[in-house]
């Protein structure tokens, strides 16, 4: 659909990253070995509140009304969540991300630079038809047999 990719390189975004390269694809946040290496030490979220005055007034929000007024903290728990388990990482990937966004509105910012990402992107989601996501995930995952219809 020619939709600019900005994710972790995780999942499909691996794929796509194959498939599209580095220059049409915007990939933040921490490798596999860097996620393990974090989670060995024992990875605490809340420091990452401590230290990023930016993220703790967004988590501050949620601890409020202010996406839902008139509702008091129904967000509440979403927040202690990022602050004490975080099981994404979400608050170690939150400064990269930012970055990453900003070089995404960069780019926004040059039409000609994002309708050749945009048409680059389009023409090499071909790998990405739902009949062959479907077939690959029947027979690797699912350990499906294949059935004939006449």
């Amino acid at each position: 659909n020619g939709a600019l990719t900005i994710g972790t390189l995780d999942g499909a975004n691996v794929e796509i990253l194959d498939e599209v390269g580095e220059k049409n694809i915007f990939i933040f946040g921490m490798n596999v070995e860097k996620v393990q290496a974090l989670q060995a030490k024992g990875y605490q979220p809340i420091e990452y509140y401590y230290q990023n005055s930016e993220l703790r007034t967004i988590l501050d929000w949620l601890d409020s009304d202010f996406f839902s007024p008139g509702e008091g903290a129904v967000l509440r728990p979403l927040r202690e969540n990022l602050l004490h388990q975080d099981p994404f990482m979400v608050l170690a990937d939150y400064t990269a991300y930012v970055d990453t966004q900003s070089k995404a509105n960069a780019t926004y910012r040059d039409p000609k630079r994002w309708a050749k990402m945009a048409i680059y992107n389009t023409a090499c989601m071909g790998r990405f038809s739902s009949d062959r996501t479907i077939k690959q995930y029947a027979e690797e995952i699912w350990k499906l047999p294949r059935v004939s219809v006449n």
